[in-house]
């Protein structure tokens, strides 16, 4: 647990951030270094964050009720299955996450049922996802199943193939089912390049342009208009639009797109 508390993890600084609890000395003070060098910043983990909630809600209205949130993070109101569950209370949804606070702290707080599992493992292998048992045992492979990436793969590098890890699950699922990806990309201001340097810094991982971060959808269809800012993906009535309110230099870093297996 020493260890745990002596260097900071993605979830806990994206939970400090987001103004939660659940995060160390090192996670505010990463946390603090992106807010006071680079205000603005915490716009990344915000609008990420508000875009999955609604990738959620496309997809229960999409009629998808078995979900795998993979590299969940730490909870957060609402929770996926807050929001799938408010159109099928029967919906089942395994949350994924290699951070053991993570899974602690998910079991605790979100297995409420045994429709929902929190497991530890990490989405570079995806076999061994794809074959625990509380996997094989709510998630029914024949019916759509959705399947969420929220930014998880910009901390797999280019040689830990990301497509490849989406391309696994695809030939997994069956038609009508649903993948969600949001993902950094680079920028090109002072400003943004300074934000991908300090998240490489502290993570790994890597900031991807739009082919790249595409060809991780391999052959589904994308739905909309392909890549969209998280800002501007799946807009809530109302929302500003980017001319009543221009993107920010962070906002333009963190984008999201949905597609279907045919």
């Amino acid at each position: 647990m020493r260890a745990m508390q002596s260097r900071p993890s993605v979830a806990r600084t994206y939970n400090y951030v987001l103004d939660g609890r659940d995060n160390y000395g090192p996670d505010k003070e990463l946390g603090d270094a992106f807010m006071s060098d680079l205000p603005g910043s915490e716009a990344l983990a915000i609008t990420n964050r508000s875009a999955m909630i609604r990738a959620a809600k496309a997809l229960a209205d999409a009629g998808v009720h078995q979900v795998i949130d993979m590299g969940c993070g730490l909870p957060a109101e609402p929770n996926v299955h807050q929001v799938i569950r408010e159109r099928d209370p029967q919906a089942r949804i395994v949350y994924v996450d290699n951070d053991p606070f993570v899974v602690a702290h998910g079991r605790a707080l979100l297995a409420i049922d045994d429709s929902i599992v929190v497991i530890e493992a990490d989405v570079r292998e995806p076999e061994k996802i794809f074959e625990n048992p509380a996997v094989q045992r709510l998630i029914n492979f024949d019916e759509p199943v959705g399947i969420l990436f929220s930014v998880v793969l910009s901390f797999v590098a280019d040689e830990e193939g990301p497509a490849g890890i989406v391309r696994f699950w695809t030939e997994k699922i069956p038609p009508r089912s649903v993948v969600y990806i949001s993902h950094f990309r680079p920028g090109v201001s002072r400003e943004a390049a300074a934000t991908e340097r300090k998240i490489q810094e502290a993570f790994g991982g890597r900031f991807r342009d739009d082919k790249g971060i595409l060809d991780c959808f391999g052959d589904l269809k994308l739905l909309d208009d392909g890549l969209t800012p998280c800002r501007q993906w799946h807009p809530e009535p109302g929302s500003p639009s980017v001319e009543e309110k221009p993107l920010t230099s962070w906002e333009e870093l963190v984008v999201a797109a949905i597609a279907e297996k045919g």
